[in-house]
C-alpha cells in the first residue's frame, strides 16, 4: 500500500482525499499557491509544498513543479482529484516515468476518451449507443452543413476536444448553422487549441444520466449504478442525485451494462464516469440513451454515489492504484436509499451569477443531515483564482422525498455572509413542482428564471432579531426610532443596521427561521437560504451612522486603493472620496452631499469587508 500521498489539488477535494488516506494511515502530501498559503488543506496535510505564484497556469498546471514537490517530500503517489492536470494524459505519463504511482486512469484510456469524435467511434465498435449524428474527418463548413441538414434542426455542434459547456452551439435553422460554426471554432480553439467539432441531434428533453464505472490491472471492471445530473445552468451541473428518478430496473441494467463496455473497450483503471444523454420525452428507456463522453477521473458528484452504495470511491482509487484488486464484487454491489448532492458556490444569482470574494465573516452549516465537503473554515478567503465552489451539501435518506427534504433543512440553516451565495437559487430549484416530481431535464433552469431573483429581508426575521437584541442586552439598552432612544418602557422596539440602513424590530413578533449572535453582536438571519447580518445602532456621535446620514460604506468586499480626503475636510456633492478595487475592477465611492468628513477609517492599502463604514461625511448646516 502507498505509505505518502500527494494531492495535486486544492480546496475541497484535496480535503475530500486527506480524510481517506489519514483513515488508511496514509501520511499526506499538500501543495499549494502564494494565494492559498493558509488555505484548509494546506492546514490538514501533514506537509506542504509551495509551488508558486496564484494564477492556476503558475501553480496548480505546471506539473513539473508538482512532481518535484513529490520527489522533495519522498511521496511514492500523486492524486489529481479532478480539474487541473487530472485528465492531463501527459502529465500522467510524466508522473509515471518519475518513478511514482498515477491514482488515476492510464494516459491510454485518457487519450481515447479525450477527443469526443475518437471516442464516439470507440464507443459505436463496442456496442455502446451513441447519439445520432456526425463524427467525420471532413471539416469543410459546406460538408458540416449538409451533414447537419442531413440529421435535421435543431443540431448540437460540439467541439472534439470541448468541455465544461465550452465550444458548444445549439442551433435551431438552417440559415443559422454557419454563423454558429463558426463561433463554436472560435471559442473551441481559443480554449482547447483544437476547432474541430461533431454534430449531434439535439434531443428534445435531455436527462444527463452517468454511470460510476471502476476498473482495476486485473481485468475486473464493475459500475456502481447512475447518477442523474440533469439540473445544470449553462452546462453546469447544479444539483445532482443517485440514483435516477423514475429509472426501471431493466434500463438500469442495459445502461449500466453499456457503461461497463465502455470502460473495457478503454482497458480502463481506477474511477470514471460513462456520461449519457437521454431523450425523457417518454420517459427513462434504454434505446433513447445515448453515449455523450467519459470523464476519466473522480467526479465532483461522486459522494452521491458513495452514499447510496457505502464504498469510499477515494480508498478504492489508492487500493487499485497500488496493485490491488477491485474490492467488491459486481453482486456485492446494491442500491441503498436516495442521495442528493447540491453545489454551494461564491456567486450572486440576482446579479447574473457573478461571483463574489472576500472574507468568510460568517460561515455555518448545520451537518446533522448532512455531509459537508468544502475546503474553507470562517474567517478563510474565497479567492478571485479558483472555481468559486464553498462547498458540497450531500445528504442520504430513505427515499427521494425524504433526502430533498434534508437539504432543504440543510439550506434554510445555512449562514454565508458577506461572501454572497446561489443558496437561495438552489432553496427554490429543490422545492420547484418540477424537481420535487421528478419532472427533470437540462432546460429547466434556463426557463425559470425567477429562481435567481434576490430574497428580500423577511420583517419576521427582524423582529425575531430584535428578541435576541432584547434578551442579550437587556431590555433597558433597547434603542429604537431614527437616532432617539425611548424612555417608557419596558421597550419592544428595536432599531437596527442593515446594508447602512436602519431597520426596526418589534420584539412581540416571532419568527420561524435560523438567528445566530456572534461576540460581535451581530444577529445573522437565514430567509429563504439568504443570509442577512443585521447589527445594532447606535445613535450618532457613538461611532456608527447610517448610509443616509452620510455614512459611505464599501458596496462589496475589496481593497482601499486610493483615500482622497482627510478628516475635517469639506466636499460636495459628487466629489470623490476614495476608490476601492473589487472583482478586478476599480469603484469611485463619492460624497451623498455638500459636507464635512467627520470619520475617516479607511486607509490606501487596506481590506475592507461589505457594508463595512469607511468614511462619515457630515452634512453643512443649511443642508
Amino acid at each position: 500500500m502507498i505509505s505518502k500521498l500527494l494531492i495535486a489539488n486544492r480546496g475541497e477535494i484535496a480535503c475530500r482525499i486527506i480524510r481517506t488516506a489519514r483513515a488508511m494511515g496514509i501520511a499526506t502530501v499538500a501543495v499549494y499557491s502564494d494565494a492559498d498559503a493558509k488555505a484548509l488543506h494546506v492546514r490538514q496535510a501533514d506537509e506542504a509544498v509551495h509551488i508558486g505564484p496564484s494564477p492556476a497556469a503558475e501553480s496548480y498546471l505546471v506539473g513539473e513543479k508538482i512532481i518535484a514537490a513529490a520527489k522533495q517530500t519522498g511521496a511514492e503517489a500523486i492524486h489529481p482529484g479532478y480539474g487541473f492536470l487530472s485528465e492531463n494524459a501527459d502529465f500522467a505519463q510524466a508522473v509515471m516515468d518519475a518513478g511514482l504511482i498515477w491514482v488515476g486512469a492510464p494516459p491510454s484510456a485518457i487519450r481515447a476518451m479525450g477527443l469526443k469524435d475518437a471516442a464516439k467511434k470507440l464507443m459505436r465498435e463496442a456496442g455502446v449507443p451513441v447519439t445520432p449524428g456526425y463524427d467525420g474527418d471532413n471539416q469543410s463548413a459546406e460538408r458540416l452543413k449538409q451533414e447537419a441538414d442531413a440529421i435535421g434542426y435543431p443540431v448540437l455542434i460540439k467541439a472534439v476536444a470541448g468541455g465544461g459547456g465550452k465550444g458548444m452551439r445549439k442551433v435551431d435553422a438552417a440559415e443559422d448553422f454557419l454563423s454558429s460554426l463558426e463561433s463554436c471554432r472560435r471559442e473551441a480553439k481559443a480554449s482547447f487549441g483544437n476547432d474541430d467539432v461533431i454534430l449531434e441531434k439535439w434531443i428534445t428533453s435531455p436527462r444527463h444520466i452517468e454511470v460510476q464505472v471502476f476498473g482495476d490491472s486485473h481485468g475486473n471492471v464493475v459500475h456502481l449504478f447512475e447518477r442523474d445530473c440533469s439540473l445544470q445552468r449553462r452546462h453546469q451541473k447544479v444539483i445532482e442525485e443517485a440514483p435516477a428518478p423514475g429509472m426501471d430496473e431493466t434500463t438500469r441494467e442495459e445502461i449500466c451494462a453499456a457503461a461497463v463496455r465502455a470502460a473495457k473497450a478503454v482497458d480502463y483503471e481506477g474511477a470514471g464516469t460513462i456520461e449519457f444523454i437521454a431523450d425523457a420525452s417518454e420517459g427513462l428507456r434504454a434505446d433513447r440513451i445515448f453515449f455523450m463522453e467519459m470523464n476519466t477521473r473522480l467526479q465532483v458528484e461522486h459522494p452521491v454515489t458513495e452514499e447510496i452504495t457505502g464504498v469510499d470511491l477515494v480508498e478504492w482509487q489508492l487500493r487499485v492504484a497500488a496493485g490491488e484488486a477491485i474490492p467488491l464484487k459486481q453482486e456485492e454491489l446494491s442500491i441503498d436509499g436516495w442521495a442528493i448532492e447540491a453545489r454551494l458556490y461564491a456567486e450572486d444569482p440576482a446579479k447574473g451569477f457573478l461571483p463574489s470574494i472576500g472574507e468568510l465573516e460568517m460561515f455555518s452549516i448545520d451537518d446533522g443531515y448532512s455531509r459537508i465537503e468544502t475546503g474553507v473554515e470562517q474567517l478563510d478567503e474565497i479567492s478571485s483564482f479558483y472555481d468559486p465552489m464553498i462547498a458540497k451539501l450531500v445528504v442520504h435518506s430513505e427515499d427521494r422525498e425524504s433526502a430533498i427534504w434534508c437539504l432543504e433543512d440543510c439550506l434554510e440553516e445555512l449562514l454565508v455572509h458577506p461572501v454572497k451565495t446561489n443558496a437561495p437559487f438552489l432553496l427554490q430549484a429543490l422545492t420547484s413542482d418540477a424537481f420535487e416530481t421528478g419532472k427533470l431535464d437540462t432546460g429547466l433552469i434556463e426557463r425559470n428564471p425567477d429562481w435567481s431573483a434576490p430574497v428580500e429581508l423577511a420583517q419576521a426575521a427582524v423582529d425575531q432579531a430584535a428578541v435576541s437584541f432584547l434578551a442579550r442586552r437587556g431590555r433597558g439598552g433597547a434603542i429604537a426610532g431614527n437616532g432617539f432612544r425611548l424612555n417608557a418602557g419596558p421597550r419592544t422596539k428595536v432599531a437596527m443596521m442593515h446594508g447602512g440602513e436602519v431597520v426596526i424590530g418589534d420584539a412581540a413578533e416571532p419568527f420561524d427561521g435560523v438567528l445566530q449572535f456572534d461576540d460581535g453582536e451581530t444577529v445573522w438571519a437565514n430567509v429563504m437560504a439568504e443570509t442577512f447580518a443585521l447589527r445594532p445602532f447606535e445613535e450618532r456621535g457613538t461611532g456608527a451612522a447610517s448610509a443616509a446620514d452620510g455614512a459611505i460604506l464599501a458596496p462589496m468586499p475589496g481593497k482601499v486603493i486610493a483615500v482622497d480626503v482627510a478628516e475635517g475636510d469639506a466636499v460636495t456633492g459628487g466629489q470623490r472620496l476614495m476608490v476601492l478595487e473589487a472583482m478586478k475592477m476599480e469603484h469611485a465611492l463619492t460624497a451623498p452631499f455638500d459636507g464635512t468628513v467627520t470619520e475617516l477609517s479607511a486607509s490606501e492599502g487596506g481590506q475592507v469587508q461589505v457594508e463595512a463604514v469607511l468614511c462619515v461625511v457630515e452634512p453643512t448646516g443649511d443642508e
